[in-house]
């Protein structure tokens, strides 16, 4: 039994050796090998690999793929007509070099997001400076951001290379501080609103107008008809007069007859009418009496 047991520690811990000596670089990573903390090789072919058991090698990963960067604050930068506007952007990186990216920046992705995040903040606040905000809203943002990209490129493979390259720098939005955005809203407002009031007083002062217009025709037109009217009116009058006189002409007395019925007829209109005459001495009873009364029937044979 003892026996066996040494054999399945001993396998054990063969086992543990060998799966310490082992490791795999996967395709989307760098693998760095280091040998008592300092850097022996560099795997950037994906497999499986040898090593020393720790503590005489250790192996660490970094990201070989296409990183992306996006600004970590929102400060205000000073254009050249002194506004303070805000901006975003991100960038596209990747680590081309381990060895000088591990010795000159840090041990992972986020070191070196951290300091390229500083200097592409520092290029973008200097070339801002230099521009307007309509410069910064126009075709110009492109050389703008292509004068970024050549800064840090710069600055990356200045004196100590960091190991990484820069792909691509972009501007995603660009407004102004809020306090200033909040007075640009409020002006526009303004300025809409006067326009507006502008538009309904003219609209105002033009439906006048239509009506006023609108009112003097109408009253052309009302006055022309019933000047017309009165005309035709006149002429009608005129007519009926000239028919009556034709008429009465050829028999007067008969024309005074009629012309007594019909006064009869105005004067006795209602029950209620009463008339304080004497019959025997006024001439409005005259068709009353006896030879006008006896001479109408005359008259009209």
């Amino acid at each position: 039994m003892n026996r066996v047991g040494f054999i399945a520690s001993t396998c054990l811990v063969v086992l543990a050796l060998m799966s310490s000596m082992l490791f795999v670089v996967d395709q989307r990573q760098f693998g760095v090998l280091y040998a008592l903390g300092q850097i022996k090789e560099v795997i950037t072919e994906p497999g499986l690999n040898f090593k020393l058991p720790p503590p005489f090698q250790n192996v660490s990963y970094i990201d070989k793929r296409l990183l992306t960067l996006d600004s970590m604050d929102t400060e205000p930068v000073l254009t050249a007509e002194k506004q303070r506007v805000v901006i975003d952007w991100y960038v596209r990186w990747r680590i081309s070099e381990p060895t000088e990216y591990i010795r000159n920046v840090g041990l992972d992705e986020s070191a070196g997001a951290m300091q390229l995040n500083r200097v592409v903040r520092n290029a973008f606040q200097e070339e801002i400076n230099r521009r307007t905000v309509k410069e910064l809203l126009s075709l110009k943002r492109e050389a703008l951001m292509a004068d970024v990209k050549r800064e840090v490129l710069d600055t990356v493979r200045g004196a100590k290379p960091w190991g990484v390259d820069v792909v691509d720098v972009r501007i995603t939005r660009v407004d102004y501080v809020e306090a200033i955005t909040e007075s640009v809203y409020r002006r526009m407002e303004a300025e809409r609103k006067r326009v507006a009031n502008e538009l309904r007083s003219t609209g105002a002062a033009e439906g006048e107008k239509i009506r006023a217009d609108a009112d003097r025709q109408r009253e052309v037109a009302i006055a022309n008809a019933y000047r017309d009217a009165q005309k035709v009116k006149g002429e009608g009058d005129a007519e009926a007069a000239r028919i009556y006189a034709e008429a009465f002409g050829r028999d007067p007395q008969f024309a005074l007859f009629y012309r007594s019925l019909e006064a009869y007829k105005s004067s006795f209109n209602k029950k209620s009418d009463v008339l304080v005459l004497d019959p025997s001495s006024s001439d409005f009873f005259k068709a009353f009496r006896g030879p006008a009364a006896g001479q109408a029937p005359a008259a009209r044979k």
